[in-house]
């Protein structure tokens, strides 16, 4: 008896939930009503065998219990009960895969006005490609893949050179017209979801894949890897915006071609180094950094990655938070760089100065962060260089103390909170494994010996305490 209360308070409780339940679907941004509804077939096809499945034990259990002078009929085959359990089964079935066909069909026919954007997975970003003025793609191929060409675009094929190609994880299509997306992985399983979409497909390495919608609402509308693709999958993280037809030209407009992006003019080392006269005041004439002024060192960091954070604080995108005091201060100075080719000019100067490593001022347990370093190194390098296929900066040699400001601003969410900061973003999730100021010092003790004796940086580290 006690048992058919449970199974019945079971049923009760789970339709409750489901009542009363917070978590739902997202609003519908697309024309896949139909996903929606085929998730609703199923879902009432199983209710309603969970229900009646639970209730028929409660019955079993509560008619046929135990009791004195009755006794058990055997029964082991009953012919009618066995047919219509299988016919029911067979229409349960039917009903959740049939709208499934039709769905289908109707996913694998594109229409032939449909715009087309082609989105590449990595570990552990986004990019995009949209065809030039003559509509067509270049060719691809991985092998050609490098710093300067991140998509593999033939540099040779002429339908390539005026192909529009964006290097962040955020992409823009217009509202209310159908949108293709072909997929490519350039390293491992990837999958292309968005929520309010409803529609969503894995990015194979070696083939091309495709989804096609019509979103139905301007908006921003977050783009996850709904595919297991390593350490910092759960980072991998993107954007697509749905804007108004001439917002979208607009913005298409005014982003870089294949072309533009072969063709960058080189910084002057000369007119960069009257440009850092005024960051020199902070950062040291040979940038070697200044812990009195809060300045870190920038020789020797990556060429993309000065550029990327010069722009991060002139867009706004860091030193707007009310905690991030020195990010604050950097902001209007970063502003007296005008343009790109300021920035290149400034960079190409830092070029040119003595790569020369601080001595430590952390102390920590090195063999501790040693471990926690293991984390770190699948993006960062084992040498603790960088790497600019997949946006991590070099850490290694570079200025102790920033490093720890900066993982604890990562990890209390100062650094990174800005919505299109997603490299930020992603450091924020990772930064969170460092538990508490103990752990970040030990990874910092450890990232301080790399191209260094050991002992010799932990017996400076503790000097200098």
């Amino acid at each position: 008896m006690p048992f058919a209360v449970v199974l019945v308070l079971l049923v009760v409780g789970s339709i409750l939930f489901h009542i009363f339940s917070p978590w739902t679907f997202t609003p519908l941004a697309s024309n896949w009503g139909m996903v929606d509804f085929t998730v609703d077939i199923t879902l009432w096809v199983t209710a309603v065998v969970f229900v009646s499945v639970n209730l028929f034990m409660a019955y079993c259990v509560y008619r046929f219990r135990t009791r004195d002078g009755i006794k058990a009929k055997y029964e082991p085959e009953n012919k009618k009960l066995e047919s219509w359990l299988t016919g029911l089964t067979a229409v349960g079935v039917a009903a959740m895969l049939t709208p499934g066909l039709f769905v289908w069909a109707k996913f694998v026919e594109v229409p032939e006005e449909a715009h087309v954007v082609e989105a590449v997975g990595q570990q552990w970003n986004w990019s995009f490609r949209y065809p030039g003025a003559d509509g067509k793609f270049g060719q691809v191929d991985s092998e050609r893949i490098s710093a300067d060409n991140p998509l593999g675009i033939d540099p040779d094929d002429p339908n390539g050179r005026d192909d529009v190609v964006v290097l962040n994880p955020e992409v823009h299509i217009p509202v209310d017209k159908p949108v293709k997306f072909l997929l490519r992985s350039k390293d491992v399983l990837h999958d292309f979801a968005v929520a309010q979409f409803r529609v969503k497909m894995d990015l194979v390495p070696g083939m091309d894949t495709y989804l096609w919608l019509t979103p139905t609402k301007t908006g921003r509308f977050e783009l996850l890897c709904e595919e297991l693709c390593g350490i910092a999958h759960h980072t991998m993280r993107g954007a697509v915006i749905v804007d108004e037809p001439g917002d979208f030209d607009a913005w298409l407009g005014k982003q870089r071609t294949f072309d533009d992006t072969q063709h960058v003019v080189a910084g002057n080392a000369s007119i960069g180094a009257a440009q850092y006269a005024v960051c020199a005041a902070c950062h040291g004439q040979q940038a070697e950094g200044q812990v009195a002024l809060n300045a870190p060192k920038l020789a020797g960091q990556s060429d993309w990655y000065l550029a990327r954070q010069i722009n991060a604080f002139k867009h706004g995108l860091r030193g707007v938070v009310a905690e991030d005091t020195y990010g604050q201060q950097m902001a209007p100075m970063a502003a007296t760089l005008p343009d790109d080719a300021a920035i290149a000019n400034v960079i190409a100067h830092l070029e040119s100065l003595p790569d020369t490593a601080p001595e430590p001022s952390i102390s920590g347990d090195v063999a501790h962060g040693e471990k926690l370093a293991r984390v770190c190194s699948y993006c960062h390098g084992e040498d603790g260089m960088g790497n600019q296929a997949i946006q991590a900066p070099r850490y290694a040699g570079m200025s102790d103390w920033y490093l720890v400001r900066q993982l604890q601003h990562f990890r209390d969410g100062v650094r990174g909170a800005h919505p299109e900061d997603y490299f930020g973003k992603q450091m924020g999730f990772m930064g969170r494994i460092l538990e508490d100021d103990e752990a970040i010092n030990d990874l910092v003790a450890y990232i301080n010996t790399l191209g260094r004796d050991k002992t010799a940086v932990v017996a400076t580290a503790r000097n200098g305490d």
